[in-house]
C-alpha cells in the first residue's frame, strides 16, 4: 500500500473517531437530590435584637456537594451518582436563616455577606452531616451535629455556646429517602438553635469611656 493511501485511511479513522466522540457527548450530570429543611419551627416573641448567621466551619470531607454515608467499619465514603442543589456549609446556613426567619424572632436576620447592622453573630462549626449503616445495604440513619456560639457583633464578645444532635432514620435505603432524612434531622437542629438563641437578651450597649 502507498504511504499516501496509508496516510488517507489513518486519517478518515481519525476523523470517523472523532465524530463518534461528540455524538456521544459529556457523560450525563449525576441527579441533584433536593431536601426541604424543616417544616416546624414554633412562632416565638419578638427580640430586640438582630442577627448574622455566618456560614458554618466544615470539615473538608463535609465542604462539597456529594451527599457523605459512613460505612459499618466507620469508613465515610458518598452515594455513587448523586449530589445536593449546593454545597452542605450552604445549605446549613440556608436552613437556620430559614429556621430564625419562621420563628419571627430576631427583630432582622441575614447572612454575613448582607452587611446587616448586627447586634449578634452566630458561629456553626458542623461536626456531623452524614448517613450512617449499622449494616451494609441496610437502612441508614441520618445524624446532624451543630456546635453554635452566640457573639456580639460589636467586640465579639461570646454569650453563649451549644451543641445539638439530632437523628432521623431513613424510610428506605435509596438516595432520595436517605436526603429526606437529612433535612429532617437538619431542621431539627435548627429548631433547636432557634430556641436555644431566643433565649439571649440583647447585648448590653458600650457606654463611651469619660475623658
Amino acid at each position: 500500500m502507498s504511504n499516501s493511501r496509508r496516510h488517507f485511511l489513518l486519517s478518515g479513522a481519525s476523523l470517523a473517531l472523532a465524530g463518534c466522540g461528540d455524538l456521544l457527548g459529556p457523560p450525563p450530570a449525576a441527579p441533584i437530590y433536593v431536601f426541604a429543611a424543616p417544616a416546624s419551627v414554633p412562632a416565638l416573641a419578638k427580640l430586640p435584637w438582630s442577627l448574622s448567621v455566618m456560614r458554618p466551619s466544615t470539615p473538608a470531607a463535609l465542604s462539597g456537594e456529594r451527599i457523605p454515608l459512613v460505612q459499618p467499619d466507620q469508613t465515610l465514603d458518598y452515594y455513587a451518582n448523586a449530589n445536593l442543589p449546593d454545597t452542605i456549609p450552604d445549605l446549613v446556613q440556608a436552613a437556620l436563616l430559614d429556621a430564625f426567619d419562621k420563628s419571627g424572632a430576631p427583630a432582622s436576620v441575614g447572612r454575613e455577606s448582607d452587611a446587616l447592622h448586627a447586634d449578634y453573630d452566630l458561629f456553626t462549626d458542623l461536626k456531623d452531616f452524614e448517613l450512617r449503616y449499622a449494616v451494609k445495604d441496610g437502612v441508614p440513619e441520618a445524624v446532624v451535629t451543630l456546635t453554635a456560639r452566640l457573639a456580639t457583633a460589636h467586640g465579639r464578645a461570646v454569650a453563649g455556646t451549644t451543641t445539638v444532635s439530632e437523628k432521623a432514620p431513613a424510610a428506605a435505603n435509596s438516595v432520595a429517602a436517605a436526603t429526606s432524612a437529612l433535612g429532617q434531622a437538619l431542621g431539627a437542629a435548627c429548631a433547636q438553635i432557634v430556641a436555644w438563641a431566643a433565649k439571649f437578651p440583647a447585648p448590653a450597649t458600650q457606654l463611651p469611656q469619660a475623658r
